[in-house]
């Protein structure tokens, strides 16, 4: 699954695709994203109070036992068949799903010594990549939400 992916759309077309309560205002599109960036904060669409709400979260799960949050930067994708064994997955499965909104991903392709991206991406509209999150919390307190994609 993808490493690097975009959020090219506005967030009014999100906003009524996934009748989301608030708006999002520091939300800015971005064309590559990528776990290792310190501002790869991406939108993340997550059930609180019977309705559906996005958050900017960290890009790569940090795990809320995790002793360095650079694990975030390595915990980006989960496999379907490990989500119920793994300890950084399946207590995440009841409570800390969520979907996150993307309009492409990158691929990569050899070319000789070379790899080159692709852009994998529908024509028209953002899709939606299954994900998990949870909280982590700083040594000073603050807490750092971060979500990762599931694939199959």
């Amino acid at each position: 699954m993808c490493g690097r992916f975009t959020a090219t759309f506005e967030f009014s077309d999100i906003r009524v695709r996934w009748n989301l309560d608030h708006d999002l205002p520091n939300y800015k599109p971005r064309f590559n994203i990528a776990p290792e960036q310190v501002s790869a904060t991406i939108p993340v669409i997550v059930r609180h109070r019977g309705g559906n709400e996005c958050r900017l979260m960290h890009w790569g799960l940090i795990p809320h036992w995790a002793a360095d949050p650079s694990i975030g930067n390595r915990m980006i994708n989960a496999r379907a068949e490990t989500l119920t064994d793994l300890p950084s997955f399946k207590h995440l499965l009841d409570r800390h799903r969520c979907i996150i909104p993307a309009d492409g991903f990158y691929e990569w392709r050899k070319e000789g010594r070379r790899k080159v991206p692709m852009w994998v991406h529908l024509t028209k509209e953002p899709f939606a990549l299954a994900g998990l999150w949870d909280v982590w919390r700083k040594p000073d307190g603050k807490r750092v939400s971060g979500g990762q994609t599931q694939n199959s």
